[in-house]
């Protein structure tokens, strides 16, 4: 798991090392300062002048150096873990852009979100921190506890006992907080989810008037996060008065006992000059001042280095959670040496079964053999749930088959290049979308080479161009995300035109003109027939009369194939095509 987070440092590895080498300068200038400090004391009461010049210039240049080291590494820090976050989310979006739809299949939208943002969002804040604070505090631990036991050994052994006892403390904390927080991320899933849900279905909730049901739903899952979170900090808020009670346990031992050596062990004697000078044997002032320092030092380090764990154990979940989708690898990938080219439009299912997961008991599709020749216009129709899409996703490869082949322009679809098969093979989705952007770029996703004049011809023929001329921008007329600005049908159309401007060998119409007068969708299949009669066309639908005058209709029902016909051979002998003609043309739909 680390290993593979840890790729995505890359070209971070250089402020990131900066960043722990100037660390490292700041704690040891750090703990030298309340050394000079001491000597300096200590000075002070001989009333040396010499002495007191030297050791407060060597302060002013050790702090002016801890500063600089501690900017220099604030600097590379930031620098590194931003930019780590970066690779990360890229290297997360690349390997998710790759994924089949299977791979989607097994990831939430809202989990994927949640993964981009708030999880790599923790592995950021962790690696800035083991990079700096991680790094930092265990050396002023180690660093101040021998400077106290160099400064005076008779008082050094407080800070290992007062520290041993708040190491406890801090580790039954973090005990308890980190099985919390285990917790917390799948509850994070949920509220994406149902935030998603509430603004993918927002016209939907708004008509059946269900604002209220979604309020409540959205409080249940904020609440069971906050009941969590609230739970995780209280255990860590004991972390500030164990802290100060450690803190002032360490003043108060330090001040007792070594006031005592001090009072105890000290004399008054003469210099030269008849002055008073005071004589510490075995602690002064000075060493006195800096057992304080290095005792606090310490004891704040940590604390911190405390926190810096529990972050990081929030961290590795998150890191699980991310290296999950990073390990992800497509079940759909290129052959060693694909075939570039897709020499016509002619499909074959040769004994195809499909399921969508290997331990479901029923098949998707079952038993499949089909022909298609190429140029053909064929129609699907069948009830909900019938496995139309099923056979079409497999037809350009967003599935591979679980038992059988397809083929395409006589070759296995397993053997294509994908980018080559997916290009000749044009799909528009049951659920249509539109990018925010203008006209245009939607339409240039068909071709993004695409001139004006064959975008605009793509338009004519899916009876696009009329609506979108009379628009105020024409063709620039930006579409807002999701195409919330254009109608059902429109939509539709767009989608079409998109699809055409790849001149496709096949193009799948899946249930694409359910929202287009039939007037305007028998115009679209008449242009279809007379400018693009090479292409395989595919037309899944609902109504009859879009696929009336196919070459050939296939009638699916439960997943496997119940009839292929024409029209009139389907009319008078299959049952299921006879109740679907019925109830449109002599119930008007409400049999």
């Amino acid at each position: 798991m680390i290993k593979t987070i840890l790729k995505s440092v890359r070209e971070y590895k250089t402020p990131s090392l900066l960043s722990i080498i100037f660390i490292v300068m700041e704690v040891v200038m750090e703990c030298i300062l309340p050394f000079f400090t001491a000597k300096l004391v200590d000075q002070m009461n001989n009333n040396d002048t010499k002495w007191l010049i030297i050791y407060s210039v060597l302060i002013v240049g050790i702090a002016v150096l801890s500063l600089s080291f501690g900017a220099l590494a604030g600097y590379f820090c930031s620098k590194a873990s931003a930019g780590f976050a970066r690779n990360l989310r890229h290297d997360m979006y690349d390997n998710i852009t790759k994924f089949s739809f299977s791979n989607i299949d097994r990831f939430q939208a809202s989990s994927l979100v949640t993964r981009m943002t708030t999880d790599v969002t923790n592995v950021q804040n962790a690696y800035m921190m083991i990079i700096r604070t991680a790094i930092r505090s265990p050396l002023m631990i180690v660093f101040s506890i021998v400077m106290s036991f160099v400064v005076c050994p008779n008082l050094a052994w407080i800070f290992l006992v007062v520290m041993a006892s708040l190491a406890v403390v801090l580790g039954f904390i973090m005990y308890f907080a980190m099985k919390i927080f285990k917790k917390i991320f799948k509850k994070y899933d949920a509220l994406n989810e149902s935030i998603k849900e509430n603004i993918d279905g927002i016209r939907v909730v708004k008509s059946f008037v269900r604002e209220d049901y979604e309020i409540n739903k959205f409080d249940k899952s904020a609440n069971e996060l906050k009941k969590d979170f609230t739970k995780a900090e209280r255990i860590i808020a004991i972390n500030s008065p164990a802290m100060q009670i450690a803190v002032n346990l360490n003043m108060i031992l330090i001040l007792l006992i070594g006031s005592s050596l001090i009072i105890n062990n000290s004399t008054v004697s003469t210099d030269i000059n008849g002055e008073l000078v005071y004589v510490f044997n075995n602690i002064s002032i000075g060493q006195f001042q800096s057992l304080t320092t290095y005792g606090f030092q310490s004891l704040m380090a940590l604390m911190m280095f405390s926190m810096v764990i529990v972050m990081i154990v929030m961290a590795i979940e998150s890191a699980k959670r991310i290296t999950e989708v990073l390990n992800e690898k497509s079940d759909i990938v290129n052959p060693l040496n694909p075939v570039m080219e897709v020499k016509d439009g002619s499909i074959v299912f040769e004994n195809v079964s499909f399921k969508y997961s290997l331990q479901a008991e029923k098949y998707s599709l079952d038993n499949i053999n089909l022909k298609i020749n190429s140029g053909e216009t064929i129609g699907i129709i069948g009830s909900t749930g019938s496995s139309k899409t099923t056979l079409v996703n497999l037809i350009s490869r967003l599935y591979d088959a679980t038992e059988g082949n397809v083929y395409v322009g006589g070759v296995n679809v397993k053997d294509y290049d994908l980018n080559t098969l997916r290009n000749n093979v044009s799909v528009v989705l049951q659920k249509n979308l539109l990018f925010s952007g203008t006209v245009k770029e939607n339409l240039k996703w068909g071709n993004e080479f695409a001139t004006d004049e064959e975008i605009i011809n793509a338009a004519k023929l899916a009876c696009a161009d009329e609506f979108v001329s009379s628009m105020p921008d024409g063709y620039d007329t930006h579409i807002e995300q999701g195409g919330s600005n254009v109608s059902g049908g429109q939509k539709q159309r767009l989608c079409i035109a998109r699809a055409l401007l790849k001149n496709p060998k096949v193009l799948i119409l899946d249930d694409s003109t359910s929202a287009v007068d039939t007037k305007t969708d028998a115009l679209i299949r008449k242009g279809f027939k007379e400018y693009i009669p090479d292409t395989t066309k595919i037309i899944i639908a609902q109504r009859i009369s879009s696929i009336q005058d196919a070459d050939q209709i296939i009638v699916m029902d439960n997943g496997h194939i119940d009839a292929i016909g024409v029209h009139d051979e389907l009319l008078k002998n299959n049952q299921i095509y006879q109740e679907v003609y019925y109830s449109q043309n002599k119930n008007g739909g409400n049999e």
